[in-house]
């Protein structure tokens, strides 16, 4: 259990650490941005696939097909409905672009923005936490490193929104860290909900890797690509990847 809290606080604190980044480096580059975040698609991609899809399959014994195919549409279904309810990344970092309102409005605007980040991170927190589930420390780590790993860019995109609307860099700094906590918690809640029943292990399993999928291919991917550095964020994804890949067999 320890371990599992340790690593719940790196996911997290991910985020603060990218907040503290955004602090010190207001201004920075789209192209540095879409590297690191491409980076760490990679990474999550090679995660999702290794440490929770076939996993899923192997813990599923005669339909573990079905039930890991299930599970990975209701996770992407799930982060689906919370698109409909609080769009992210792109979609609200591409509306601020294009309009340019004043005052509370533009507060409300960025706040939402920043609940709408909140709101993701819980299945990603929970994602981190179900890895757990399979007895293998190594590979669950290397899972939540990846997801830490989109975190701090993450956490470096919110604060200069906040700054510019005009709230405080205390309050800024409180509120990126919310974000973070939100992390933390599901993380343990992910962890809880496998060790109670064993039975649920590959359904939970394909449930966390469709979340991470549908943020690699709805949210992280559209993003590095929208800014002209495809081609540096493409590579970047594949060294992510490889890296990961890596990652898994000697320490697996």
């Amino acid at each position: 259990m320890q371990i599992v809290i340790l690593t719940a606080l790196g996911v997290g604190g991910a985020t603060v650490f990218g907040a503290v980044l955004g602090f010190l480096f207001k201004q920075f580059s789209h192209k540095f941005s879409d590297i690191v975040l491409s980076f760490a698609a990679g990474v999550m991609l090679c995660a999702a696939v290794l440490g929770l899809v076939v996993p899923s399959l192997e813990y599923g014994g005669v339909h573990g097909l079905p039930v890991t195919v299930l599970g990975i549409f209701c996770g992407a279904l799930c982060l689906n409905f919370i698109d409909k309810l609080v769009p992210h990344l792109h979609r609200l970092s591409g509306a601020d672009q294009e309009t340019h309102p004043g005052g509370a409005e533009k507060l409300n605007k960025v706040l939402l923005f920043v609940m709408a980040i909140a709101i993701h991170n819980l299945p990603e927190g929970i994602a981190a936490g179900v890895g757990f589930g399979t007895g293998n420390n190594a590979e669950a780590i290397t899972i939540a490193a990846g997801i830490a790993l989109q975190n701090i860019p993450e956490g470096m995109v919110i604060i200069g929104p906040m700054l510019a609307a005009g709230m405080r860099p205390g309050r800024t700094f409180v509120a990126a860290m919310l974000t973070g906590v939100v992390e933390v918690l599901g993380t343990i809640l992910g962890y809880f909900a496998v060790s109670l029943s064993t039975a649920v292990l590959p359904f939970a399993l394909a449930f966390a890797g469709g979340t991470m999928l549908y943020v690699i291919s709805d949210e992280m991917i559209p993003e590095t690509h929208a800014h002209g550095s495809e081609r540096g964020a493409t590579y970047a994804l594949l060294v992510g990847f490889c890296l990961m890949l890596a990652m898994s067999h000697y320490l697996g």
